[in-house]
């Protein structure tokens, strides 16, 4: 943290409904914003492209938070999944998020935290989810797993929301479930980074 208590956070996945409503938010307490995405933003990185992530650290320099709001993964039923589809989904949202929190260990400060992405569907199936149900909860595994053993006292946890009222182009594959704002998602960002909790899964439905 600097002298006049303002935190650098890094935030990947910026430009995104979720990723628009943290920086948002972290402006709005008056923290420092580095907004990080594929083709915008402050610097440029590919969360599948683990070199990417390295070069990306190793410019940004010291920090105190990582917030992704970034990954994706295939929706098809099981009999239409490819090994391709399978190795983007797993190699996108899960490899990518577990090689963010590795390409950015050297670099971020004693007590800093990362938060993660995954989703209700690790919980509740949809029709044509299957890989998102096993991306976000191996990332939920890595999450309170990983959070014993990170060194420095530095947190990690993950965000799982529903359904966003934004994306109105998926409510229909989620039948029966409440779409929630993305701006509340951000508040649950804003619990990961700036409380105390750790290996945490922050739901958001």
């Amino acid at each position: 943290m600097s002298n006049n208590g303002k935190l650098k956070i890094v935030v990947v996945g910026a430009n995104g409904t979720i990723g628009r409503e943290v920086v948002k938010r972290i402006n709005e307490k008056g923290h420092q914003v580095i907004e990080v995405s594929r083709t915008s933003g402050d610097f440029q990185a590919d969360i599948q492209d683990k070199r990417s992530l390295e070069e990306l650290f190793a410019k940004i320099g010291h920090f105190d938070a990582v917030a992704n709001a970034s990954g994706s993964v295939v929706f098809k039923g099981v009999e239409q999944f490819t090994d391709e589809d399978l190795a983007f989904s797993i190699g996108n949202k899960l490899m990518g998020q577990i090689n963010l929190v590795r390409a950015a260990l050297p670099y971020i400060a004693d007590g800093g935290s990362f938060t993660l992405i995954s989703g209700i569907l690790s919980e509740e199936p949809i029709l044509g989810g299957v890989a998102a149900s096993l991306v976000n909860s191996g990332v939920e595994g890595f999450v309170k797993a990983a959070a014993y053993e990170l060194p420095r006292a530095i947190r990690i946890n993950c965000i799982s929301p529903t359904v966003l009222a934004e994306s109105k182009g998926y409510h229909d594959s989620f039948p029966g479930f409440i779409p929630v704002e993305g701006w509340k998602v951000a508040r649950a960002y804003e619990n990961s980074i700036f409380g105390i909790v750790t290996g945490k899964v922050i739901k958001v439905y």
